[in-house]
């Protein structure tokens, strides 16, 4: 079988009589060369299905013109809407973005630094992985004069620009509105990871039962990796107690509809006898019967902003220091039906 060759720039000049350096020049959009011939260019390009070697052009221009985005996970509606967001403001800016996902990898998170950077990327968007607490290899983009900027799980053990949600107070949001609706035990699934978000929805928690003065209960928290099947164990766990909670926060909405199965399976009714609230307004949440009460993260608008913090950074230039800027988004509480019980009070103020 015949290897086949890539098309190279000499075989578009070949197929239009006219030098590899027009050609060149044409796909850089040189204002030396006619539209003309632009356009010709540009049509025999296509038709030998010709792909510029992104490395060979970082080199020659100092611009790659992609930008490199780590994720935990892209099968996650609200880092599929970041990234989107991202890429809006990328594109319109003729950028292409390298999508890769660390799966909460140390490892993979690391190997991913050195391949993006080996790529010759312009830059690099991240969140950072739940089981990362060193975080040296974040490091290697800024001793290159690379722009960085973090998104959603951040760091303050790095010089740079932040984008997140106040998940503070979108945690105690949600602890309000179900001590408002009556609930006294109220039980928080978290992650036993140092994760930013997941040590700020915890603190949300504790904070909103301490002004209420409501006694803070070791046996209520349950740590775990926050997914359906978490959510589940979870609940099943709370329900061996001798006194049932009678709502359940969890951090993550994946962990809440865990919860909501279990209920539903014992017949035990939602939210009447135990009040449901999640995190992150998935948009299964919407669809669950009853529908989750949960915290809209706006996650397309955090996408928007990093694309816009990071490109100020990149315009910027490795030879000016800036400033890192710190950009939280205001949460917002949706209220459904799984918290909203039957009898609830019709006030309750902090003490």
């Amino acid at each position: 079988m015949a290897t086949k060759t890539k098309v190279t720039i000499h075989d578009i000049a070949e197929k239009l009589n006219i030098t590899a350096s027009t050609v060149s020049r044409a796909l850089n959009d040189n204002p030396r060369i006619s539209e003309v011939t632009k356009k010709a260019v540009l049509k025999a390009a296509k038709q030998l299905n010709y792909q510029p070697n992104n490395i060979a052009a970082a080199l020659r221009n100092g611009k790659s013109y992609i930008i490199g985005i780590i994720v935990p996970t892209a099968d996650r509606a609200f880092f599929a809407s970041v990234v989107r967001g991202i890429e809006e403001i990328a594109n319109k800016l003729n950028y292409k973005v390298i999508i890769s996902q660390s799966y909460d990898n140390y490892e993979k998170e690391v190997q991913t630094i050195d391949a993006l950077l080996s790529a010759r990327v312009d830059g690099i968007i991240a969140s950072i992985g739940k089981n990362t607490e060193n975080f040296d290899h974040f490091k290697r983009p800024q001793e290159k004069g690379i722009p960085l900027v973090l998104f959603d799980r951040t760091t303050d053990a790095l010089e740079v620009s932040q984008v997140m949600i106040d998940d503070y107070l979108g945690a105690y949001k949600v602890v309000e509105h179900l001590i408002q609706q009556g609930c006294r035990r109220i039980a928080h699934f978290t992650s036993p990871k140092k994760v930013s978000v997941f040590k700020e929805r915890l603190r949300g928690y504790m904070d909103a039962l301490r002004d209420y003065e409501i006694p803070f209960q070791e046996e209520l928290v349950i740590k775990s990796n926050l997914q359906l099947e978490d959510g589940r164990s979870g609940m099943e766990q709370l329900l061996q107690l001798k006194e049932w909670p009678d709502a359940v926060f969890s951090a993550s909405d994946y962990g809440a509809m865990g919860a909501m199965q279990v209920l539903k399976e014992r017949k035990i009714a939602v939210p009447d006898v135990i009040a449901l609230a999640g995190f992150g307004n998935e948009p299964f949440t919407s669809f669950s019967d009853p529908a989750l009460t949960t915290v809209d993260q706006f996650s397309l608008t955090m996408g928007r902003i990093t694309a816009e913090l990071f490109f100020e950074n990149f315009k910027a230039g490795p030879d000016k220091k800036l400033v890192p800027q710190k950009t939280v988004l205001k949460p917002e509480l949706i209220i459904r039906g799984s918290s909203l019980k039957a009898k609830a009070p019709t006030k309750n103020t902090k003490a």
